[in-house]
């Protein structure tokens, strides 16, 4: 199991590399977008990160079971993988660390703005959309990919929700640095290692090939 975490971690470095570029690049257009213009937004990307990112952690679960022809995977248990795997890693990914980000940038107006809680309905109605999704037709290949890049988006705009004004040149690096840990670490943890934990040793099928 472990060798198989490294090896999703470093296969998923490069793509997560360019994703936070896209990020950088998207900051330097929008750095002076207003806080409720930013909040709006932020609201529209974490939700469909976490509807995303159920989809992926519940087909995970799934495909491996059927893969090996286990069916005593009661559907509770999918539902509780995909649920944690998606709000919990999400709001790790969205919130908290661009949360830290913004602590070690000093920006006035930052504040961590946890989903789940600030928008209890939107956001659990995405992960519970995603999970039926998965239950109706499990796939990993292309929620994943695509979560990549909406996960990086959420993670900026909440960082651009506590700007408050203008930003010194060497922000974007370590803006740059939080991106990436933001993304390379919750959303491979709760897209593939999370639900693998689950199915068993022997399950080693990645996530963005196959299905």
């Amino acid at each position: 199991m472990l060798k198989t975490i490294l090896q999703q971690l470093k296969s998923h470095s490069p793509f997560t590399v360019f994703g936070a570029l896209t990020g950088i690049v998207i900051m330097f257009f929008f750095r002076d977008m207003s806080h409720d213009a930013a909040y709006r937004v932020f609201y529209v990307l974490h939700p469909l990160h976490v509807a995303l990112s159920a989809i992926v952690s519940s087909s995970m679960y799934q495909l491996h079971r059927q893969d090996r022809h286990d069916k005593r995977h009661p559907l509770w248990t999918l539902i509780a993988i995909g649920y944690v795997g998606s709000v919990g890693m999400a709001t790790v990914s969205d919130s908290l660390i661009p949360y830290l980000c913004e602590t070690v940038l000093d920006l006035p107006l930052r504040e961590a703005h946890v989903g789940f809680l600030e928008e209890f309905l939107l956001v659990n109605l995405a992960a519970a959309l995603g999970i039926a999704a998965a239950l109706w037709r499990p796939t990993t290949r292309l929620p994943h990919s695509m979560h990549v890049f909406v996960s990086t988006w959420a993670s900026l705009f909440h960082i651009v929700m506590a700007l408050g004004g203008a930003l010194a040149w060497w922000a974007y690096p370590v803006i740059f640095a939080f991106l990436f840990v933001a993304v390379w670490l919750p959303c491979c943890f709760g897209d593939i290692i999370f639900p693998l934990l689950f199915v068993g040793k022997d399950a080693v099928k990645p996530c963005c090939g196959g299905h």
